[in-house]
Order: structure tokens, then C-alpha cells, then sequence
């Protein structure tokens, strides 16, 4: 089913970085997800984890690795590591990642999955904080859709640093990626496809009387 998942989902919709291609058919998906939906893991579909939180689809998470353009050195920042499982597959492609999460029953799921992992540190903080501590990052991802990537995750982004996002707009989400610049920063979508909205980002909406 893994490697099904590959060949019908990953390789037919750009995700043609080959290390990221190969680091999906290596990692089990399953051992990341709650028991009862374990067999839903390699489906195109998003899968629920509890608490109103879900996983991403796989052809979302590999289109946004793909787009950040990752090196076997980079520092990798992932803002909603959820379960472990982004985390995982960028374990096997980069130098060490900070994931961050700020769901208690997801970071002990995070933790048991990942434990043995050397080059993964799982932080438990509000997703729209991330880890400044660990900083500045060469990669930013956030595996999922947000509103606006706050000023605070770009600050921990290295000049000439890269960020992947899904974005949330006039109830559509599409993935984006850019690059941090000492002028400024700036995300471009690259393709509309569902992906999971992360709870936090939300906007705020003018007040109207």
C-alpha cells in the first residue's frame, strides 16, 4: 500500500525530489497514526487524529518537501509535526529538525514514535511561536494550511532561507513556498489542493458595528 501510495499519489503530482520519494516509501505511515485508523494510512485522503486535528494528505506533505528544495545540511523548522510522521521523513533527508506541537495527546504519540530519533527534537509550544530558541532556521515548513505565516516563525527563517506553507484563503487552501530575503518575504502559490487547516493562524476580523 506504501509503495502504491508512491507510484498513484506522490510521483503523479510533482513530488519528483527522489530523496523525498524515497524517505515516503521508507517510513510506515501507520506507526504515526491512532489505531483505529491505521488502515486508512495510505489513502488520498486526510485521516483524523483527535481533538479536531488530522493528518495531512501524503501528496500535500511531499509537494510541500519537494518545494523547499532541501540539502542533507539545512536546520528544518516544521510547525504542526501532529503525530511524528513529516518529521520522520524529513529525518532521512536533512541535517535535524525542531518539530513543533502544541496538542498534548499528539506530542506523547510524536514522542513514542520518534524516540530513537537523533536528529528530531520535539518541542510542545504553540504552533504560531515555534522554537526561537533554536534559531535562525535554514527551512521553515508548516504542514498544513494557515492564514498568514506570523512575523514571528519568519524571524527564526536565515536570510536566503526557504519556507513551504499551505495557505487558507476565502475557504480554498493551496500550497505556497518562498524565500526570506534581508528585504523582506514573500510566499507564491504553486498549485489548489486540500489540505488540513491548523488551528491558531486565524486572522483577525475587523470589527463592524
Amino acid at each position: 500500500m506504501r509503495h502504491a501510495m508512491v507510484a498513484s499519489q506522490l510521483r503523479t503530482n510533482a513530488v519528483n525530489d527522489q530523496r523525498v520519494v524515497a524517505a515516503m516509501a521508507r517510513v510506515p505511515r501507520e506507526d504515526f497514526l491512532p489505531a483505529d485508523v491505521r488502515d486508512l494510512a495510505y489513502r488520498d485522503a486526510t485521516i483524523p487524529l483527535g481533538g479536531g486535528r488530522y493528518a495531512n494528505l501524503p501528496m500535500a506533505t511531499g509537494r510541500l518537501l519537494t518545494e523547499a528544495y532541501l540539502t542533507e545540511t539545512d536546520r528544518v523548522l516544521l510547525i504542526g509535526s501532529a503525530t511524528g510522521y513529516t518529521a520522520a521523513v524529513l529525518a532521512g533527508i536533512v541535517g535535524s529538525v525542531v518539530a513543533v506541537e502544541s496538542d498534548p495527546a499528539l506530542l506523547a504519540k510524536a514522542r513514542s514514535a520518534l524516540a530513537g530519533t537523533r536528529n528530531v527534537e520535539i518541542v510542545d509550544a504553540p504552533l504560531q511561536a515555534g522554537h526561537a530558541a533554536g534559531a535562525p532556521y535554514d527551512v521553515l515548513i508548516i504542514d498544513g494550511a494557515v492564514e498568514s505565516v506570523p512575523e514571528a516563525l519568519i524571524a527564526q527563517v536565515r536570510p536566503d532561507g526557504r519556507v513551504a506553507a499551505g495557505i487558507a484563503e476565502h475557504g480554498l487552501t493551496r500550497l505556497a513556498s518562498g524565500r526570506k530575503t534581508e528585504g523582506g518575504f514573500a510566499l507564491v502559490a504553486f498549485v489548489d489542493v486540500e489540505c488540513v487547516v491548523l488551528p491558531g493562524f486565524e486572522t483577525p476580523k475587523p470589527f463592524r458595528f
